[in-house]
């Protein structure tokens, strides 16, 4: 695994921490893992592409593809994230290469990959321009640039505005709204004139749950970021339970049929 140092040390320790605190294995199996799927089967990729996974997570979507027979590199700024994804990829029987990096500021040189993608990562990114100008430079000329994005208008902005809500504000000026990559106008913007051919199409990953209640609970055993909101109201219980009441009600919106509801779009484009 080479390592980059790509970002201050002080932003790269905030990142991992906030996602580092989760058992996103476990969450996967409940639903990330087919919606990975889904994610590599649009951007088309095939066997013996060279390809990109941008904020890999614990490799979820890297290992899809490299089981499709495709030369995988993976990129992630999270070390124990990047470990669970070594332990995946060796219990799937593929062989990934993991870089520690952000995609900000991406290790490799122009034109390296014919398909560059991103599950629910890239979004996240606080210098989003730099981050679509990175993707696209290291995608060869008439690759394929693909991601998956939370809508703003789904389950997934309502519930991390609410854990906004409840922790310490962010140092800093806020950074750019991630759900802009989850409109097309959004995506147009920040893929300018380099791109043409885009496609979108809109989606939802279904999580399994007996009930808004569980879902939540499946979240603060499993998710990063809300573990690290558990944590931090661990000695206000008051503020905890009001938290909770309020993640179930909104959650309920969004739960039918033993199922919970978030949204999502789907982006392709080739490179010009």
């Amino acid at each position: 695994m080479t390592v980059t140092n790509a970002t201050p040390d002080s932003t790269l320790a905030a990142i991992q921490e906030f996602w580092s605190g989760g058992d996103y294995d476990r969450l996967a199996s409940y639903g990330s893992a087919a919606e990975a799927s889904h994610l590599v089967r649009f951007a088309g990729v095939k066997a013996s592409e060279r390809v990109l996974d941008v904020g890999t997570g614990s490799g979820i979507a890297a290992i899809v593809a490299a089981r499709r027979g495709a030369h995988v590199t993976a990129i992630d700024p999270t070390p124990a994230l990047l470990a669970k994804a070594c332990d995946n990829a060796a219990l799937a029987g593929v062989d990934v290469r993991w870089e520690n990096g952000v995609a900000e500021s991406l290790p490799f040189p122009d034109a390296s990959f014919d398909a560059v993608f991103s599950q629910f990562a890239h979004m996240f990114s606080a210098a989003p321009e730099h981050a679509a100008s990175e993707m696209l430079r290291v995608l060869r000329p008439g690759g394929r640039i693909a991601f998956a994005a939370w809508t703003p208008d789904g389950l997934a902005p309502r519930l991390m505005g609410l854990s906004f809500a409840y922790l310490p504000p962010i140092p800093g000026p806020p950074p750019p709204s991630p759900f802009l990559w989850g409109e097309p106008s959004g995506v147009r913007a920040y893929l300018g004139a380099r791109v043409d051919a885009l496609l979108f199409e809109y989606a939802s990953l279904m999580l399994p749950a007996l009930s808004p209640a569980h879902a939540r609970r499946l979240l603060e055993e499993t998710f990063g970021p809300t573990v690290l909101l558990v944590r931090a109201l661990g000695d206000r219980p008051e503020q905890l339970s009001k938290w909770r009441r309020k993640h179930d009600a909104v959650v309920d919106e969004f739960f039918a049929d033993g199922r919970v509801r978030f949204e999502y779009l789907l982006t392709r484009a080739t490179k010009l």
